[in-house]
Formats: structure tokens, sequence, C-alpha cells
């Protein structure tokens, strides 16, 4: 039985600077201060699909939502690039906020970047696509009450 989404993975280069954006901008929490790391492990390698890799994480949580990331220092990656939203695969998370103009001004003094861009507001959702300090795309939006996909009615 499928419940629900558990975490969100995300591979960086600076684990540490990008534990304390999340952190600042987000609210997230580590679950532990320790994290975990690991190297020349057959069976992480197993798990995680990838031959001779070498990693250290933590995992952040706030409220239902957790976030891992991952900070590899072998192998080396096949891009040094962030993907893009219209690439395949995972390309991004959205973020529910409560008050778009005021959350978007705390995010961009955490280190969040817009592109010089303002929100779209298309009525049921106010939203817009941000990055992250090394690149990564998440969605901010805030939705319009009762439009029957607000978290407080999930």
């Amino acid at each position: 039985m499928i419940r629900g989404i558990h975490h969100i993975g995300m591979n960086c280069r600076d684990m540490e600077r990008m534990k304390k954006f999340y952190c600042d901008a987000f609210g997230f929490r580590p679950v532990d201060e320790e994290g975990f790391a690991w190297e020349n492990e057959p069976m992480m390698d197993h798990i995680v699909d990838v031959k001779d890799s070498a990693s250290k994480g933590c995992m952040l949580r706030a409220g239902t939502c957790y976030l891992e990331l991952f900070e590899y220092s072998a192998p080396p990656p096949a891009s040094p690039d962030p993907k893009r939203p219209n690439d395949r695969g995972y390309t991004h998370f959205c973020i529910d906020v409560t008050e778009m103009e005021k959350d978007m001004e705390h995010l961009k003094k955490c280190g969040m970047t817009f592109n010089d861009r303002e929100f779209v507001d298309v009525g049921h959702v106010k939203t817009l696509y941000g990055y992250d300090p090394e690149g990564n795309v998440i969605e901010i939006q805030q939705c319009a009450p009762e439009n029957g996909f607000t978290l407080e009615e999930l």
C-alpha cells in the first residue's frame, strides 16, 4: 500500500551550504546532527546502483516533508549542470507558502534567485520557479483558499 511521499533526495556540490540554505529558507531541521556517509561499501553501491560510490549525507525535516541531501565524492557526475525544468527526470519540488510577496523576499535574502522575475497570479494559485544556491529548481506557490488543491484540503 502506498501511503505518500516520504522524502525528496537531492545531490549537491556543497552539502553544508545547502543544509544551511534549506534550514534558513524553509525551516527544515536536521533529523540528527551526525548524518551519514559511506565509501567502499558494496551494499551501498547496490542500493544506489552506482559502482564505487562514496558519499556523505543528511536528512532534514519540515513538518511531514523530509529532504535527503547527498554530497558524492565518487564517482564524478556525468554533468556538473543542474537540471532545467524541461529536462527529463525529477526537476523540481514545490514549496507551499502563505504570503507570496513576503516569503519571496525572505527566500531572496537566504540566497534563492528568481532571475528578476515576479510571480504569476493565475487565479487559483500564485506561482514562480526559482533557484537555490546550486541552481536546483524550486517552485514557490500560494494557493487560493478552497481551490481543491490546498494542503489543508489533502
